[in-house]
């Protein structure tokens, strides 16, 4: 099922179509039991995440190093996906295009967005250009991509690599980079529950510059 473009729908048609959208695949994924983590009520798990400054590629061709040129200084939420996926990434890309909405004039100031693929053999920068535009994909949601090698050291990294893209678990994760200090959200959590992991997040930033 394709999302519609900017072009075919208003603002609302678009709301409503992602939440039908949502409401289709989440129901199909749990009823199929493809992925015993994906529920209602997410797990999570505080994590450190040891990121080296990989270089990888963006949805525009340019070459950006992950904790340098990406992440930088900010906190960050991240998902997994693959353009060809048809059940968990419409999901997640869902829900970070709603999140990109509720973060409004926080997102690039103190937040930002990352997807990085899983297919980095199929997706091609042009690839996540296309996925990221069905999505409405702003400046501060960064779509990455790059040599298998590299892509495997970062998703290792995240704790989200997999042999197979197919069999990749459902997760989102909510961090900071300069701390190394990350939450893991197992599952397809809503976005009260990442918006809530944002909050704490920058609430620490907050306290530790006091």
């Amino acid at each position: 099922m394709s999302m519609p473009t900017r072009e075919r729908f208003p603002a609302t048609g678009r709301r409503i179509a992602v939440a039908l959208l949502f409401g289709a695949l989440h129901g199909g994924a749990l009823a199929h039991g493809q992925h015993d983590r994906a529920k209602a009520n997410p797990e999570t798990a505080a994590v450190q995440v040891r990121l080296a400054d990989t270089p990888l590629i963006d949805r525009h061709g340019r070459e950006r190093r992950l904790k340098s040129d990406v992440l930088g200084d900010r906190v960050t939420v991240v998902n997994f996906v693959y353009t060809t996926c048809t059940t968990i990434c419409p999901i997640t890309s869902a829900t970070f295009a709603q999140l990109q909405e509720r973060l409004g004039a926080r997102l690039g100031g103190q937040v930002q967005l990352v997807s990085i693929t899983l297919d980095p053999q199929r997706d091609t920068s042009a690839r996540l250009d296309a996925y990221a535009a069905k999505h409405d994909a702003g400046a501060h949601w960064t779509w990455l991509t790059g040599r298998k090698d590299a892509i495997d050291s970062v998703l290792k990294a995240f704790g989200a690599y997999t042999p197979s893209p197919e069999n990749h678990p459902a997760m989102v994760m909510v961090g900071d980079a300069h701390s190394g200090r990350w939450t893991r959200l197992y599952g397809f959590p809503s976005v009260a529950e990442i918006l809530a992991e944002v909050g704490r997040r920058t609430a620490e930033r907050a306290a530790a510059a006091r």
